[in-house]
Order: C-alpha cells, then sequence, then structure tokens
C-alpha cells in the first residue's frame, strides 16, 4: 500500500486526512467519532480541489465495445445529482479498452484510468481502484452493462441510511439456465454457511463505506465474501434489488472452475470468520476428536494384549497410535495459533478497534 500510495498525490492525501484525524487532540466538551462522518467533513483536497463524495470502481478486462455506454450512463445518472468519480481498471486487457479509457478521461472530467501490467484477476482490479477510490462511498460495479447505473441512487440512499455495505440482488437474472441453478446453490451454501441472509453475495454490483474498504483486505477471489467479512467485523451490510439485463458485448468468463474456486473461497471464509481469532477451538477439538479415538483403539489393543492375544501385527494398532500422533499434532498447531493471535491482539492500535462511535466527555 505504502507503494501505491507513494505514487498517488490524491491518495497520499487522503491518508495524511486520516492520521490528522487520529492525532488531533480531543476537546474538553462532548466527543462524537464517528469515522464515517468525520470523512464526510474534510471536503477538499490538497490545493482547494473538491474531493468526490462517491467513487465508482469499475474493473474491465478486454470491454473495450461497453466502456462507452456506461461511462454515458452513469453520468446521466449521477450528473448534476452527486460529486463522484469514475475510476475505470484496466486489467490487462488485449483489445483496445485502455485507449478507449484514455478517451474518456479527456472527455469527462470525471473519469480516471488505471492500467495493469498484466491481467492478475479481479481482486488487484479491485485493490487498485480502491486504494485510488476518494469518496467517502465506494461502489463497485462490472464493465459489461448488466449492472444498470440508473440503480446507482439506489446504494447511495441505503449507504445514507446508516448501512455500511449494500449489496445488488438481481431479482431476475438474465444468464443461462446451468448458470441459474449453480449461483442458487452456490447462495444458499453462503447464507448457510456465513449466516449472513444475503440473496445474491456473489452480485458484482455493491457499495461501501470508505471505512469498509480500509478494514477488510482484499486478495485471491475473496472480493467477492466482502460482505461476509464485514459483518464479522460488526458492520452493518443490507441488499437492495436490481434490475439485470442481458451481455450485450463479449461472452461471459463465468463457468464451473469459478464455481469451485469459490467454494474453497468459501471453506477459508468460514475459518477466517469463526475461528481466526479462537483457532483453538478449531484445532483444539479436531486434535480432541483423532486423538481420542487413538487412545480408545489402543486401549481396546492393550486389553486383548493382557489377555494373551497377539497385537503387533495387527494393522489397527498402528492406526490408533497414528491418530494420536495426529490430535496432538492437531492441539499444538492450535496452541501456536491462539499465541500468534494474542500476539497480534498486544499489538493493536487503538485507532484499529472496532468503534462506531463514541459520546461523552473523553
Amino acid at each position: 500500500m505504502s507503494t501505491l500510495e507513494s505514487r498517488d498525490p490524491a491518495l497520499s492525501d487522503a491518508a495524511a486526512d486520516d492520521r490528522t484525524d487520529a492525532e488531533a487532540p480531543s476537546s474538553g466538551g462532548a466527543a462524537l467519532l464517528a469515522p464515517s462522518s468525520r470523512s464526510s467533513q474534510r471536503g477538499l483536497a490538497r490545493g482547494g480541489e473538491a474531493r468526490p463524495r462517491i467513487s465508482i470502481v469499475v474493473p474491465a478486462l478486454n470491454e473495450s465495445e461497453s466502456l462507452p455506454e456506461l461511462s454515458s450512463r452513469i453520468a446521466e445518472a449521477l450528473d448534476g445529482k452527486e460529486s463522484y468519480e469514475l475510476v475505470f481498471v484496466d486489467d490487462g486487457s488485449t483489445d483496445d479498452s485502455w485507449a478507449v479509457m484514455q478517451r474518456l478521461t479527456r472527455e469527462r472530467p470525471q473519469v480516471r484510468a488505471i492500467r495493469l501490467r498484466k491481467n492478475f484477476g479481479k481482486a488487484m482490479g479491485l485493490s487498485a481502484g480502491f486504494s485510488r477510490a476518494r469518496g467517502d462511498i465506494v461502489i463497485m460495479m462490472d464493465a459489461d452493462l448488466q449492472d444498470d447505473p440508473a440503480e446507482l441512487p439506489k446504494f447511495i440512499a441505503a449507504i445514507e441510511e446508516g448501512n455500511d455495505v449494500v449489496v445488488g440482488w438481481k431479482v431476475k437474472r438474465l444468464d443461462p439456465a446451468n448458470r441459474l441453478v449453480l449461483t442458487r446453490i452456490f447462495n444458499a451454501t453462503v447464507r448457510w454457511v456465513t449466516g449472513v441472509k444475503l440473496h445474491d453475495m456473489n452480485c458484482g454490483f455493491k457499495a461501501y463505506t470508505r471505512e469498509v474498504i480500509k478494514t477488510v483486505p482484499i486478495y485471491g477471489d475473496l472480493f467477492r465474501f466482502i460482505p461476509a467479512l464485514a459483518a464479522w467485523e460488526g458492520f452493518r451490510v443490507t441488499e437492495v434489488p436490481i434490475q439485470h439485463h442481458a451481455r450485450k458485448h463479449g461472452t461471459s468468463r463465468y463457468g464451473l472452475e469459478r464455481i469451485l474456486r469459490g467454494f474453497f473461497d468459501l471453506l477459508s471464509i468460514t475459518f477466517l470468520t469463526k475461528y481466526s481469532r479462537r483457532p483453538m477451538h478449531l484445532f483444539g477439538l479436531v486434535g480432541l476428536v483423532l486423538g481420542s479415538v487413538g487412545v480408545l483403539i489402543d486401549l481396546y489393543l492393550s486389553v486383548l494384549w493382557l489377555l494373551g492375544h497377539k497385537i503387533g501385527d495387527r494393522p489397527l494398532l498402528a492406526f490408533g497410535s497414528l491418530l494420536i500422533v495426529l490430535g496432538i499434532q492437531f492441539v499444538s498447531t492450535g496452541f501456536l495459533g491462539e499465541f500468534l493471535t494474542y500476539l497480534n491482539q498486544k499489538r493493536l492500535r487503538a485507532s484499529d478497534l472496532p468503534i462506531r462511535e463514541e459520546v461523552g466527555r473523553r
């Protein structure tokens, strides 16, 4: 992050503003500490340039035909109503997407463009876009025109109502039948595992407060689970129904392989949200079960040995001993995890605590 900040003056200004807020001395009277409200009061970047309230981040891969229309429709939805910026991220396109983005930056002052060195995937594209976003509300959407820019005011209104994350719900999806079935199975599984009751966790149309973007890390393919991670961090998550359109240009890159990756990511999310702060509850339980079964097996064999039976050549003896060793290893891993978690909590700064607001004298 430090490298990105050093290359972007606007981002450095935003970081400086955040440090100023954190270091400002409190007054003797009543204090109200709400990160989202503090950031909305800053208003101006260095040099008097007004910072936009809304940042729309659009990662794109070979979407040159869609970008001009998308830019125009976003302008129709927000021009004269909101202060916004549109941040395109070219994720290693092999068509003329970058040339189109450059042209759009010359035609519209709200448009900015970032070009990655190669195709790193959507998570890296979003990370690059989020790092450059200056708004207090950050919205991500796809570049294929299946997300309708006319829905943007819904997301903004939901954030203004006090929510931290707003997820689009494609009530009527215009996708092939096989994709619809896989998507419904995936979303039902996500709801059951995470406990976050969203109809469409995988929707690429989402809005976040700036605090969420700063708190929840994005890597791999976990960007689709930002709402679940945000809910675990105590942020308010909701959804809004949106209209879904059929793809106009290009071809979809959504397939079975992506669904399989999503289920593997779901296992990661399960661990991160339920056990990252209490690893012994997972590793200790597994170790206890394995070790207990191993002990019972070896006790049974010990009784047979006392009764005069030969057990030295029985595979069950090796199996029981193996389970005991595995149980000890899992419990030891749990202890190491607890130790690392304890050290991390000791290093936790006051500014990193999940405090929404605070009132009263300090």
